[in-house]
């Protein structure tokens, strides 16, 4: 019989760690897989050996990035909250767990409920739970979680857990409904554009073909004939220039240079900047509110920051707390966090209040979001209106000053 045994195996030496999984049988001759983290494959075996286990297979696992499979944050959101309240109720764990499990709403976040069960009625940690199925529950939770399970307060920290990520789908649900309306425009822009270029220009083509064209005709009537005629080369040309700038982006420093000329773009690098910074100080606030080490801390919201340049300020801030050093002045040369947001998490490390600093350096950097947000669609609106105009204006002219010329000779 195979059974799942989810383990993590804390190496305090400094170096690389990695996550391996392993196939190893027990004394009993029991066939068990699961997963280790150390900093070698010798570490990894030497662990094994000590479990009185006999590995058959040993893989490092290369980490990547996971999207969550059809659990929004909301209804993650709700389980946290759930778990919690019934966790206060006296509800031990695993029973909580398992009535979690038996929703109807969402049934793929059920299934994943009973298979967290599953792990802890064998024995295991619910951060180690949630670990094992990283494509539902991100770092900064199991993190969160773990803590709360070492300190004794696990239903206050699922109860955070909880506001936090509703807080978040809040923040995403009005970033995205200010941005509707705008694509919207220019989707509709393309469209008729596009459809004018297909189905209306076309029509003029032998009327022009004997009367020398102007050059805005010409341009107008080979773009008519590149989508009508040649468009399965216009459609391989899109494919290569799209497989041509994914190369050029996974070039080595080219993340970075693009990362740079965001920032220096006006209005769209204050606005990257300001969600960027937005995010890390909230969710390195909550962490360290709840009882997450600094540096784990500062490596979880590292990952969640969004931005290479920010992240690269975080690497450096990292090493200066592990020298015991203050974590402003390499945030400050990333050029990304103002001087008014440095200086209050300088004065939160003096003062022993990082967390509620943090926390207040994101709600006050939110509402600087809501702010260009509101501002960008105010710009965006008229631009795109006039930018429809001007095309429309266009095609009009290419195709009216041939006709003038057609009506003046024919005239003579």
């Amino acid at each position: 019989m195979t059974r799942s045994v989810i383990v993590r195996f804390q190496e305090r030496a400094t170096g690389c760690m990695g996550l391996f999984t392993y196939t190893a049988r027990d004394a009993a001759g029991q066939r068990i897989t699961g997963r280790l983290v150390g900093a070698s494959e010798q570490v990894v075996l030497a662990e094994l050996s000590a479990r009185a286990l006999a590995p058959i297979a040993v893989r490092e696992v290369r980490e990547r990035r996971s999207l969550r499979r059809g659990v929004s944050t909301r209804r993650l959101a709700g389980v946290y909250r759930q778990l919690a309240d019934l966790l206060r109720a006296g509800v031990p764990l695993l029973r909580a767990l398992r009535l979690l499990g038996r929703s109807k709403a969402t049934p793929h976040l059920s299934k994943v409920m009973n298979e967290i069960a599953d792990a802890v009625a064998d024995g295991a940690r619910l951060a180690d739970a949630m670990e094992a199925r990283a494509d539902v529950f991100p770092a900064v939770h199991i993190a969160m979680v773990r803590a709360g399970e070492m300190g004794g307060f696990l239903e206050q920290v699922l109860a955070r857990l909880g506001d936090f990520l509703e807080h978040q789908a809040d923040m995403k649900a009005k970033v995205t409904g200010n941005l509707i309306y705008p694509v919207i425009l220019l989707s509709m822009a393309v469209l008729v554009v596009v459809g004018a270029l297909v189905f209306f220009v076309p029509k003029f083509r032998p009327m022009f073909e004997r009367i020398e064209l102007p050059l805005s005709t010409q341009l107008l009537l080979g773009a008519s004939a590149a989508l009508t005629d040649h468009w399965a080369w216009v459609l391989v040309g899109l494919t290569a220039a799209a497989f041509g700038a994914a190369w050029t982006l996974r070039r080595p420093g080219m993340g970075r240079r693009l990362a740079q000329w965001q920032l220096r773009t006006p209005g769209l690098g204050a606005f990257i900047s300001a969600l960027s910074v937005a995010r890390f100080t909230r969710i390195l606030g909550t962490m360290l509110g709840n009882g997450i080490p600094m540096l784990a801390a500062m490596k979880i919201s590292r990952d969640a920051a969004g931005h290479l340049v920010l992240a690269e300020a975080i690497d450096e801030a990292t090493e200066s707390v592990r020298q015991g050093e203050s974590l402003t002045a390499p945030l400050g040369q990333s050029g990304m966090l103002g001087d008014d947001v440095i200086e209050m998490i300088a004065v939160g490390e003096a003062a022993n209040n990082l967390p509620d600093v943090l926390t207040t350096i994101a709600d006050t950097i939110e509402k600087r979001i809501d702010r260009i947000l509101s501002t960008m669609l105010r710009l965006m609106e008229p631009i795109l209106l006039m930018l429809l105009a001007g095309v429309v204006v266009f095609i009009f002219m290419a195709l009216f000053m041939p006709m003038m010329q057609l009506s003046s000779s024919i005239g003579q």
